[in-house]
């Protein structure tokens, strides 16, 4: 019988997507003060996936990579989704998000999203919110899985993800 062992922290990184090829002040400032310093942002990325968002937030989108210093504890994902929900609601304008924030925790060994729909291949994490495992890393790269998301499964994202991967390591041994 195996027993319970403390969990390894990880890497908390928020896919941002709005229209701006930029991040806002207020949006930065949210999310240090929510989640500790920001380490590095990479994007902007043209989001030309799915026109789901389209609608609500208009043409155009881009998304940006947020990447927090601080590692984290990978059962604070249901609060931290939480708290980024809170902060797409305080940026609104008019009753429409300007930003959509996907939080995800990367490890050395996957990168797993928090989301609020539920689907036969996400696990409840508490809180009514879910988690899904979007990338897995096995024979040096980042593979996606038959539901990754279009954006993550190109290799453009899987190679700013495996960077990310390595300097979380070298922060990891420290």
């Amino acid at each position: 019988m195996g027993s319970a062992a403390d969990y390894i922290p990880e890497k908390l990184i928020i896919g941002v997507l709005s229209s701006s090829t930029s991040l806002s002040p207020i949006l930065l400032e949210r999310l240090s003060g929510s989640f500790g310093e920001i380490e590095r942002i990479d994007g902007p990325y043209p989001f030309t996936y799915t026109d789901y968002y389209k609608g609500e937030m208009g043409p155009d989108l881009q998304k940006h990579f947020a990447v927090i210093k601080q590692l984290v504890q990978p059962d604070e994902l249901a609060g931290i989704k939480e708290l980024t929900n809170l902060i797409e609601v305080e940026l609104a304008e008019g009753g429409k998000r300007t930003v959509n924030l996907d939080p995800g925790l990367l490890s050395s060994t996957r990168l797993v999203l928090a989301t609020t729909k539920d689907r036969g291949h996400r696990i409840p994490i508490g809180r009514g919110l879910y988690g899904e495992v979007t990338l897995i890393f096995m024979k040096g790269e980042f593979q996606p899985l038959p539901w990754t998301y279009a954006d993550f499964s190109t290799r453009e994202y899987r190679m700013v993800l495996k960077d990310i991967r390595k300097s979380y390591l070298v922060q990891q041994r420290c």
